[in-house]
C-alpha cells in the first residue's frame, strides 16, 4: 500500500513540480447529480424528483476519495419556479479530510417562444470542513529505524471550519437541443484552517451542451419527460475550468428503452499544454416508471495507471415521481438521466 501512495504522489508531482492543485469533486453520471452540475435544473422535470449518487475514485489506494449525494428537487407554483435541496460529503484519505456542502436552490423558467426556453438558478451553500489530525503524519515524527514513532511538533490548528458560498447556472433548451454554463464558489471564499485569508476556494465554470435525436421513426414529443419508446442517440461534451485545472469530457449516450448506455473520454489540459488522456468511461444504467439505476466505471489511462488505481466505481439511483397533469402547458428539458 505504501508503495502505490509513493507511485500516485511521485505521478502527480511530476505533472506539476512546482505546486499541487486539487478541484472540486465531479461525477462522471453528470446528469444524474443534476443539482450539482447547475443548479438552473431544479424543478426541470416540474414533478418531485430524488437523485442518489455514491463515488468510489481510485479504490485500490484504500478509499482515497469518497463521495456522495442527495437531492431533491421540484417546481413550485407558489414561488414561480423550482426549489431544491443538495446535500453533499466528501472523504478525501480516508476521512482525513472531511466536506460536507448542504445547499438550498430556486430557479425561474422563462419561455421565449413556442419551441425554446431558458432556465436561471441561484444556489446558496452551507460548506463544513473537517481535518481529521490524527491521521496527518510529518517529518519530525519518524525514526530512521523505526518508523513513524515520535509526537510531531507542529502546531494543532482548528479542526472545523464552516463558510457561506454561492453559485449561478443558465440553461437553454429547445426539443431537441440543451445547453448550459455553470459558475461555482462566486465570492472565492477562504478555507484555509492554519492562516487566514491564505487558500481562497477557486471560481469552478461549467459548460455543458448535448443533444436528444431520435433513429428510426422514433417521434418527438417537445413536451414530453419520458422517453418509454422508441430510440435514442445523445451526442453530449462537458468542460470544466478551475483555476489551472481544465477539463473536457466528450462521449455518447444510446437509449433503447428500459436500457441506457454510455461511452465517454476524458482529457486534462493546462494553458501551456496539449489535451492528455485521463480516462476511458463505460457507463449502463436501467430506466423504468418511476425508478433508474445506473453503473459507470472510469479506466484511467493517465500517468496514474489503471492497476495502481483501480479506476473508479460511480452508482446513481433516481425517482421520477408522477404528479398531477398542469394546466398551463410546462416545457421540460429533454436530456439523458446519467
Amino acid at each position: 500500500m505504501l508503495k502505490r501512495i509513493l507511485i500516485i504522489c511521485l505521478c502527480i508531482m511530476s505533472l506539476a513540480p512546482d505546486k499541487l492543485l486539487a478541484q472540486d469533486p465531479e461525477f462522471t453520471q453528470f446528469y444524474a447529480a443534476p443539482l450539482y452540475l447547475n443548479p438552473a435544473f431544479a424543478g426541470s422535470a416540474r414533478c418531485p424528483r430524488i437523485s442518489l449518487n455514491y463515488r468510489n475514485q481510485w479504490p485500490a489506494l484504500s478509499k482515497t476519495f469518497i463521495t456522495y449525494a442527495a437531492s431533491y428537487d421540484q417546481h413550485v407554483d407558489a414561488v414561480g419556479g423550482g426549489l431544491g435541496l443538495l446535500v453533499m460529503n466528501d472523504k478525501a484519505g480516508e476521512g482525513t479530510l472531511n466536506t460536507t456542502n448542504i445547499s438550498g436552490i430556486y430557479s425561474y423558467q422563462l419561455n421565449l417562444s413556442r419551441d425554446f426556453s431558458i432556465r436561471l438558478g441561484l444556489q446558496g451553500t452551507w460548506v463544513q470542513k473537517k481535518l481529521d489530525w490524527d491521521k496527518l503524519y510529518f517529518g519530525d515524527m519518524i525514526d530512521p529505524r523505526y518508523g513513524y514513532v515520535y509526537a510531531t511538533q507542529e502546531t494543532r490548528p482548528d479542526q472545523s471550519k464552516s463558510f457561506a458560498d454561492f453559485s449561478a447556472g443558465i440553461l437553454a433548451y429547445s426539443s431537441k437541443f440543451y445547453g448550459g454554463v455553470a459558475v461555482n464558489h462566486l465570492t472565492q471564499p477562504d478555507e484555509a484552517f492554519i492562516v487566514e485569508g491564505s487558500s481562497e476556494l477557486p471560481m469552478k465554470i461549467t459548460a455543458h451542451v448535448g443533444a436528444m435525436l431520435p433513429i428510426g421513426d422514433t417521434k418527438v414529443y417537445k413536451y414530453a419527460a419520458s422517453r418509454d419508446e422508441g430510440t435514442y442517440i445523445s451526442p453530449n461534451l462537458l468542460y470544466q475550468q478551475q483555476a489551472s485545472f481544465n477539463q473536457l469530457n466528450i462521449g455518447v449516450y444510446v437509449l433503447k428503452s428500459p436500457i441506457i448506455g454510455g461511452l465517454w473520454y476524458r482529457g486534462n489540459f493546462g494553458k501551456e499544454s496539449f489535451i492528455s488522456s485521463e480516462s476511458f468511461i463505460a457507463l449502463i444504467g436501467v430506466q423504468k416508471g418511476l425508478f433508474k439505476f445506473g453503473y459507470s466505471y472510469d479506466v484511467t489511462v493517465s500517468k496514474l495507471t489503471n492497476n495502481a488505481t483501480a479506476g473508479s466505481h460511480e452508482i446513481s439511483f433516481g425517482m421520477q415521481f408522477e404528479c398531477r397533469p398542469k394546466k398551463k402547458r410546462f416545457r421540460t428539458i429533454s436530456c439523458p438521466s446519467f
